[in-house]
C-alpha cells in the first residue's frame, strides 16, 4: 500500500500522467533547500522574515516572498523527474520570459561542472503553479531544480520513478553563502530561466552557496534592511542597490551608513561595492543619464574613503565595466534590465572579484 493510499495528505494531484511514480516534498530528507526557507506561518517559501521585511517596506514585504534564488539539491538516476508547483501566480510581465519569471528549471553535476539539463515549462495562463516532467538518461547525478524569480512558490514536490534511487547531493564546497542586495537586476529581471541569473551563473562555476536579496524597486538602503543585512552570517556581500537609489542624494545618504554597519558587524568579511550598468547610456541622447555618473562617484567616493580608512577586504566593481566590450548594448531587454548575455558578462565580472574571497 503506497503513502498516500494511509494518508490523503500526502497525494499530490498533478497533470503528470507518466506511470509509477512516488512523490515526494521538498522539505524532507534527503532533499537540500537553499536561498529561501519555508515560513509555517505564511505557508510558503520566502526569502526573509516577513516581519524584518514588513519594517522594510510594503513593497519588500510583497517581493520577499518571491522566490529568485531558492535551490533545492537531491542525487538520483531516476530516468524520469517529475515536479509539482503550489504557487500564487503573479501576472505577467511584458519584457520577460514566463520560463524565468514563473518557471523552474534543472542543472545536474558532470565532468564539466554543474551545468543546465533542461526547464520544467510552465504553461501560459496557470492561476495556482503547474506540474512538468523530464527525461534523463537514467545516470546517477547531483541535481539543482532553481526556483522561480518573480512567483511565489507554497509547495514544491518532486517525483522520480520507483525503481529509481534517491539520496542526498553533495553540499556546496563554499557552504558559507555570498549575499547579494541590490533592484531588480539583482533579482534576475530579465532572465530568461532562474539558472541565468547572475547570482545562479556564479554559485555553479564557484560551487558556493548564496541568498539573494533584489528587491524589484525597493531596494533603498532602509534602516531595517540595512540591520537584517548585518546580521547575516556571510562568506561575501555584494552590495548593488545604486539602480533603485530614488536619486543621488539618497544613494550619497545610505551607501555609506549601510557600508559602515555591515563593516563594524563583520570586521573581516569581503564588502563588494558595484555601481550601476546604467551609466553605459551616458551621452546617448539620453540626459537624464548623467546622474548616472554621479551615482558612480558616490560608490566610488564610499569605496576610496573605506580603503583610506584602513579597510583591506573592500572591493569597488564599475557597473559599467559589466555590460563593457563588443555589442554592449546587446546586454539588456529595455536599456536596463539584463537578457542572458548581460546576465553572463555580470557573472564573468563578478566572479573574478568573488572567487579569489572565498576561503
Amino acid at each position: 500500500m503506497e503513502i498516500w493510499e494511509i494518508d490523503k495528505n500526502l497525494k499530490v494531484e498533478t497533470t503528470v500522467t507518466e506511470p509509477d511514480l512516488v512523490w515526494f516534498d521538498v522539505l524532507e530528507p534527503p532533499f537540500a533547500v537553499y536561498g529561501v526557507y519555508f515560513d509555517k506561518a505564511q505557508d510558503r517559501f520566502v526569502r526573509m522574515p516577513a516581519d524584518v521585511a514588513a519594517s522594510v517596506s510594503e513593497g519588500v514585504a510583497s517581493l520577499a516572498i518571491k522566490t529568485a534564488g531558492g535551490r533545492v539539491k537531491f542525487r538520483t538516476d531516476s530516468p524520469y523527474i517529475a515536479i509539482k508547483a503550489d504557487m500564487d501566480n503573479s501576472a505577467l510581465m511584458s519584457h520577460m520570459p514566463l520560463t524565468g519569471q514563473s518557471g523552474f528549471d534543472l542543472c545536474r553535476k558532470t565532468e564539466q561542472g554543474d551545468v543546465f539539463f533542461r526547464t520544467f515549462m510552465p504553461p501560459m495562463g496557470m492561476k495556482e503553479g503547474y506540474s512538468s516532467g523530464l527525461w534523463t538518461d537514467g545516470k546517477a547525478y547531483d541535481y539543482t531544480i532553481n526556483f522561480p524569480l518573480y512567483d511565489r512558490v507554497k509547495h514544491l514536490y518532486v517525483a522520480f520513478k520507483k525503481s529509481a534511487h534517491l539520496e542526498a547531493a553533495a553540499p556546496y564546497a563554499h557552504e558559507k553563502p555570498v549575499v547579494y542586495y541590490g533592484s531588480s537586476i539583482t533579482q534576475g529581471g530579465c532572465a530568461s530561466r532562474p539558472g541565468n541569473a547572475y547570482q545562479a551563473i556564479i554559485s555553479r562555476r564557484l560551487d558556493v552557496d548564496h541568498i539573494n536579496l533584489g528587491f524589484s524597486g525597493c531596494a533603498r538602503g532602509e534602516e531595517a534592511m540595512v540591520a537584517y543585512l548585518a546580521s547575516l552570517d556571510m562568506s561575501v556581500f555584494v552590495c548593488d542597490y545604486d539602480h533603485n537609489a530614488p536619486n543621488a542624494q539618497h544613494l550619497a545618504d545610505t551607501l555609506p551608513p549601510l557600508y559602515r554597519a555591515v563593516r563594524a558587524a563583520h570586521p573581516d568579511l569581503p564588502i563588494v561595492l558595484v555601481s550601476a550598468t546604467d551609466i553605459l547610456l551616458k551621452g546617448n541622447d539620453r540626459p537624464w543619464c548623467d546622474e548616472w555618473v554621479d551615482r558612480f562617484e558616490i560608490v566610488k567616493k564610499t569605496y576610496e574613503q573605506g580603503i583610506a580608512a584602513g579597510d583591506k577586504n573592500l572591493y569597488f566593481v564599475p557597473g559599467a565595466d559589466l555590460f563593457a566590450g563588443e555589442c554592449w548594448d546587446a546586454c539588456t531587454v529595455d536599456g536596463t534590465h539584463p537578457n542572458d548575455l548581460g546576465f553572463y558578462r555580470m557573472a564573468m565580472g563578478l566572479e573574478k572579484v568573488i572567487r579569489p574571497l572565498l576561503k
